[in-house]
């Protein structure tokens, strides 16, 4: 077959058995994600290892993929972006803060207790800590859309304390290169603090004082789907933005575009076009996409230890963390540890660091199995626990006497 032909394959391939996941976990009362979560560590070379058929041969295949799925987040969190109101967020500052700072430094300290009880130097011991503070909340975002609680007290809780986790742990880590590599010092941390404060100021400014003119503008333009092409721009170049200018994840642009684009006028036109591009095509492949990416086969008996180790202290680190933090801000601990859950999720965003890791040497490669090992495990466990936490208590039976 062409390239062209092998990737059409794939994606079909992708969508449908996507798609059946989603609908049989649907039938267990449980989040489609978790099934598209399975179904892609069961194409990927865990199991079937689909992009080494012997028919598929193109070695971009891959790569197309990849991209395809990073399309598929950045429009995840820019339809979240778009269900919720800057006011609903600004209410939940003091959560948000102490949920997402406490969710960064448990985990930090753990992390780096683990990584010296295994006798690692300590550069490497900090930076495995690093690894298990940050947070992927596009995978529990997907989960609380499902359930209709997005837009709950604890649902904006997570997303406002996803955002603090991000700065910080991107603080954190550039304040450790930049000290590791002797690139600065704190000069270069406090750059990019300025950095994050001039991008979230213009994106505000444009979201606040531009984007509503131009979207009223355009949807008056004989222009098919204007509107729409207007929306999807954005939320690429917010993403361009908050990384080039920022220094800050992709999906946290993206998600701020969708927070601009919940003011306009022309929302429900927005939300309708983005959710049928986003569910139909794009986010199935990302969530198949990070099955495709981890090898579960590379786990051996060596790296067993470490691979329990971690991924425990992943999990009580941000549930304990962000759950305490939640509760110090006045949820109740039934809120509290539904926070926690949504924040145990490490998804691209710790394969992403575990690749920094490796790259600059702050990590071998019989431990990098056991960072993605983790990552794996805290995604394919969020969606369930969220689904179990969110649930009704059943009302205790009460006994009648004759």
């Amino acid at each position: 077959m062409t390239p062209f032909l092998q990737l059409i394959f794939l994606i079909s391939l992708i969508l449908i058995t996507a798609k059946a996941a989603g609908y049989l976990t649907g039938l267990i009362k449980q989040p489609s994600v978790l099934g598209e979560l399975l179904i892609g560590l069961i194409l990927g070379p865990s199991v079937l290892d689909v992009l080494h058929w012997p028919f598929l041969d193109d070695h971009l295949l891959g790569e197309t993929i990849h991209h395809l799925a990073e399309i598929g987040v950045l429009l995840l969190m820019f339809v979240a972006g778009l269900e919720l109101h800057l006011s609903e967020l600004a209410r939940n500052t003091r959560v948000a803060a102490l949920a997402g700072i406490m969710g960064v430094v448990l985990p930090v300290g753990l992390g780096y207790g683990v990584g010296v009880a295994f006798g690692f130097e300590a550069s490497a011991a900090l930076f495995l800590g690093l690894t298990l503070g940050a947070t992927s909340v596009s995978i529990s975002a997907q989960t609380l859309m499902e359930m209709k609680v997005l837009r709950s007290r604890v649902g904006l809780g997570l997303l406002g304390a996803a955002v603090f986790d991000d700065v910080l742990v991107i603080l954190l880590l550039s304040a450790f290169l930049a000290l590791a590599q002797g690139s600065g010092g704190l000069g270069a941390v406090a750059w990019i603090f300025v950095r994050m404060l001039l991008f979230l100021g213009l994106s505000a400014g444009l979201g606040f004082w531009v984007l509503p003119r131009l979207s009223h503008k355009i949807s008056h333009l004989p222009i098919s789907q204007g509107v729409l092409a207007l929306a999807l721009v954005v939320l690429f170049l917010y993403g361009i933005a908050a990384e080039v200018v920022g220094g800050m994840a992709a999906i946290t642009g993206s998600f701020l575009a969708g927070l601009m684009f919940a003011r306009t006028p022309e929302k429900e036109r927005i939300e309708r076009g983005v959710s049928a591009i986003s569910y139909g095509f794009f986010v199935p492949i990302f969530f198949v996409n990070i099955g495709l990416t981890v090898n579960a086969r590379d786990l051996n008996a060596e790296m067993l230890w470490l691979f329990v180790a971690i991924t425990g202290v992943a999990i009580l680190g941000k549930l304990i963390g962000s759950g305490l933090g939640a509760r110090w801000a006045g949820f109740t601990w039934r809120e509290s540890w539904q926070l926690g859950a949504g924040m145990i999720s490490r998804g691209e965003v710790g394969l992403i660091l575990a690749s920094v890791g490796m790259s600059q040497n702050l990590m071998t490669a019989t431990e990098f199995p056991a960072i993605v090992g983790m990552v794996l495990i805290t995604t394919l466990i969020t969606p369930p626990l969220l689904r179990m936490l969110f649930s009704e208590p059943k009302p205790r039976a009460i006994k009648v006497e004759k």
